[in-house]
């Protein structure tokens, strides 16, 4: 098999095509995700209270911190650095204080990018699409200086192949041990990602044990007691 998919196939039959005849990773990683109710069940499985800290990073329009202080009532720390996708979360939680927006996203280190915007797909790191805006990206570690954080019960990581840089910089720097729970989507799109995401994942496995894992879709870990 050549890997090829026929141009005249639908796109429920790609899918069907990819799962069944290429057997590819990622699409089947996809349908075990849903056959499991992951979207609905494990990316809540947390122990969370009202007085849990959570950060999102990549909040895009807000759902999954919507989604947290109704279930839990916790803290949302709420980072997206495209303009449009933060006003919307900014004024979608105008009357909650239980969540702070930050119109910028986390990094390795302080910068402005160009990010291609492509709804939730918008990365600095492809192209997917004509519409480019500058964005801010600030270092982890000046974040967490800066807004006094301590000990964080969960963080979202979904920031479409900046997780390559961020989780390192979580890990050197040992701002990792104040962190209980990671909820990671890796990307495939990135050179060497494979290589990339085991990596981490390794490095991850000195202070935090794996909960669950779909590749390259979600994945969740725990600090080690």
């Amino acid at each position: 098999m050549n890997g090829i998919i026929p141009e005249f196939l639908s796109k429920p039959a790609v899918k069907f095509y990819k799962r069944r005849v290429l057997k590819d990773p990622f699409s089947l990683a996809i349908k075990q995700w849903k056959k499991d109710r992951g979207s609905k069940g494990l990316r809540f499985d947390y122990p969370l209270t009202e007085k849990s800290v959570v950060l999102d990073v990549g909040g895009y329009l807000g759902d999954f911190a919507q989604s947290i202080v109704q279930k839990f009532g916790s803290s949302v720390l709420l980072f997206e650095p495209v303009p449009r996708f933060s006003s919307h979360c900014q004024e979608r939680f105008l009357n909650d204080s239980r969540v702070s927006v930050f119109p910028y996203g986390l990094g390795a280190e302080d910068a402005e990018l160009e990010i291609c915007l492509s709804s939730n797909e918008s990365s600095f790191f492809r192209d997917v699409g004509s519409d480019h805006v500058k964005a801010q990206v600030r270092d982890i570690r000046s974040v967490w200086r800066e807004l006094n954080l301590d000990r964080i019960d969960l963080i979202k990581v979904n920031i479409e192949g900046g997780e390559y840089p961020l989780i390192p910089r979580f890990i050197e720097s040992g701002l990792i041990n104040d962190i209980n729970h990671l909820q990671i989507q890796f990307h495939d799109f990135v050179d060497d990602a494979s290589a990339q995401r085991d990596e981490i994942r390794h490095l991850l496995s000195q202070t935090h044990t794996e909960n669950w894992c779909h590749p390259f879709v979600w994945e969740s870990w725990s600090r080690k007691t």
